[in-house]
Order: C-alpha cells, then structure tokens, then sequence
C-alpha cells in the first residue's frame, strides 16, 4: 500500500507503473501479432491467440497490483460465482469513465476469457497501446455522424462489415466480446442533449450487439448484464490514479440470448430490428431501475 503518500505522488507512481506495464507487454504482443499478421491462416491463428491473450491477462494481471497499492477499494462484487473461463461470452454494461475498463477488468479477468471492445477508430492512433488492440484483434468502428451518413451513404456498411470480421476471428478462440451500448460515456450534458428517457443511462444502441449475435450468436454461453455504480461519485482517471476509489459495485447478471434474435437482417429487416431493439431497451429499462436504487440506497449512506 502507498496510503503513506501524498495523493499526487501515489497517482505519479500509479502513472509510471502502468507506462512500463503497457510498454512491457505491448511490445510481447505486437511482437507476437506480427507473426499472425505476415501468416494469416486459422491454424496459425488457433496457436497464436490463446497465447496473446494470456500476455494479455498478464498486462491485466500487473494493472491490478498497482491499482491494490494506490488505494483501498471495497470491491462490491456480485453475480460473479457462476462464470466460466472456457467458452464465448456477449458483455455489455453502462459506461461513465475510463475506470469502467479498469473495473470490468480486474472482475472478470481469468474468470471469463479475454475482453475484447469495440472501439473508436481514432484509438488505433494511441501511442504504443493503439497497436496492442490493434495485435490483440480489437475492433476499431468508424462511427460516422448522421449528416456524414446523409452525404455518403455507400458509408453505412463500414461498421458492420468490421463487426463480421472481427467476429469471424473470434470465433476461432474462446472469447469475450465487451459492447458498451450507450456508445460513449455518460455525462449530464449528453444525456440531455439526446434527451435519453432514462434516468441514468443514455439511450442504448442494439446495432453493434446485433451483429455480434447474428455472427457468433450460437456460439455465446450467455450475455453478461453488468452494472456499475460508483457509490461516492464517478472517479476521474487521474483520481484513480491517486488511489481515490474508495468503493465500486458491480453487478453481474447473466442472461440467455433469445435464440431468435441470432438469426435475422438488423439492418434489412424491420421487424428484427424492432425485435432486438425491444429486447435491448428491456435490459436498458431494467439496469436503470438498478441503478436508481444504487443510487438511493448511496445517498441514504451518506
């Protein structure tokens, strides 16, 4: 523990180690991804994966022994006790900071196979870690604005054909495919600017989940529902960090895919877009009822 230190130093060392951590294994990685990239056949594939994500898990690993040394964090943790290490895994889960990847980490590494998200193109471009995910098979979305769309509509297919291939490689392994719905982070001001009818959540987007259901749908064990609430407020990354993370709950529900909804056109047909659209807003309207008790019962301990 460095409860010893002032908080600033603590998030200065919490810095340092993690640069060295992401260094250390992004080079094992991309080192490793390399060989997969110049040999690019399922039984190269087949060998190489399970031991990048094990590098993986290591990086993972490393995160958790300075996040323990930063701060004391009670870690709430439910739903947990039935998790399978050996299959495929759907995730999704509400989505507040950057912490939230640090969280669903720590929770569910080596206890459900590596995560895998989705993520934004432009994150491709971050030093070092940009080319891990990239080795690691993460993959990058264009998320393209509805005007842009508008104007180049020969645009639409760029994220779903992403999605397909992606998913054709995990396939191969056992792995754990993480969507955050909402799409991006939740603030105060995004959830008025959509005018979100939840009240802690913004609006959810079925699309990408779709896909994955419609690509490896038979392949997933079951979706896991997580929810995650920060009882004395949102962290910032700088103030995890510096160890202020006094409590964290995270609730894991897990739930069966409709087999139904693996087998349709989300974007073709209507009639299944409506039907994932309804079993997505279902979850939607049941984790902000969730969180809305969290909420209660934080307020009525403070």
């Amino acid at each position: 523990m460095l409860a010893f230190l002032p908080a600033p130093l603590r998030g200065l060392v919490s810095l340092v180690l993690l640069a060295i951590n992401v260094v250390l294994h992004a080079a094992i990685i991309v080192s490793v991804g390399l060989i997969k990239f110049l040999l690019p056949l399922p039984a190269v594939r087949r060998l190489i994966d399970p031991l990048m994500n094990r590098f993986a898990e290591s990086w993972i690993a490393c995160n958790n022994v300075w996040i323990a040394l930063a701060g004391r964090v009670n870690w709430r943790v439910t739903g947990d006790d039935t998790l399978r290490y050996a299959g495929w895994y759907l995730v999704e889960s509400n989505h507040q900071s950057w912490v939230d990847i640090f969280v669903l980490q720590k929770v569910l590494n080596r206890r459900i196979p590596f995560l895998k998200f989705f993520l934004k193109q432009q994150l491709i471009f971050v030093p070092v870690i940009g080319l891990a995910w990239w080795a690691l098979d993460f993959p990058f979305m264009r998320r393209h604005s509805e005007a842009y769309m508008k104007k180049n509509p020969h645009k639409r297919g760029e994220d779903q054909a992403t999605t397909r291939r992606a998913c054709q490689k995990f396939s191969l392994v056992p792995t754990s495919v993480m969507n955050f719905l909402e799409g991006t982070r939740f603030t105060a001001a995004k959830h008025a600017k959509q005018q979100s009818p939840f009240q802690h959540l913004l609006k959810p987007k079925a699309g990408g989940i779709a896909l994955a259901m419609n690509a490896m749908g038979e392949q997933f064990q079951s979706l896991l529902d997580i929810t995650i609430h920060y009882p004395q407020g949102v962290p910032s990354f700088w103030g995890f960090l510096c160890g202020k993370l006094p409590e964290v709950v995270v609730l894991i529900d897990e739930v069966p895919i409709p087999r139904e909804l693996t087998q349709g056109d989300y974007s073709g047909d209507p009639v299944f877009r409506a039907k994932v659209q309804d079993w997505v807003q279902a979850l939607w309207q049941k984790k902000d009822a969730t969180l809305a008790a969290l909420h209660a019962g934080s307020g009525a301990r403070r």
